[in-house]
């Protein structure tokens, strides 16, 4: 039997999604407690969940690379404001305007600072993919100016989104 090419192309698309899907779906079987699997798939829809911000600075870092930068260091004044935007934005149910948390990293004395504010994500490997598909999201990860980043997630049960991210990155 002769497959045809576009049969063929329908039927890889088709099948490598649902394969992947089969294969979240046995790891979910045995999974224990707790976050199992690279934490880039980790669920951050769940009470108490954290980023693992080395693996979103590794990521983030191995993107810039293959684009030709340099990566970010992860800053601990940049971490904690993006924790408190991301705390701010599941309290008000809904993302902020990057505006807002620019002019305050700029008054922590961070120079040219920029983010990705964002919400309904549920896996880092989501918000990366998202982020890097949105042109004004994607600039923020490729600020060729930028040295620092910070990030953090905050979940909100109750809230439309769920989810909400913060990536502020900075000279």
């Amino acid at each position: 039997m002769k497959i045809r090419p576009a049969a063929l192309k329908r039927l890889v698309c088709l099948g490598l999604p649902l394969s992947l899907a089969a294969c979240a779906a046995t790891e979910a079987t045995r999974a224990p407690v707790g976050p199992a699997g690279p934490s880039l798939y980790w669920p951050m829809a769940a009470t108490g969940a954290q980023i693992d911000a080395g693996a979103a600075h590794d990521m983030i870092a191995a993107y810039r690379r293959n684009k030709g930068l340099p990566p970010l260091a992860l800053d601990p004044g940049l971490q904690r404001l993006a924790e408190t935007e991301t705390a701010a934005m599941a309290a008000a149910g809904r993302p902020s305007q990057a505006d807002i948390v620019k002019t305050v990293a700029a008054r922590m004395g961070y120079p040219d600072p920029a983010a990705n504010l964002s919400a309904g994500y549920h896996t880092l490997a989501e918000a990366f993919s998202g982020w890097r598909e949105s042109p004004a999201h994607n600039a923020v990860m490729l600020d060729p100016t930028a040295t620092r980043m910070g990030i953090a997630t905050a979940y909100a049960p109750g809230s439309k989104y769920k989810v909400y991210w913060a990536l502020l990155v900075a000279k």
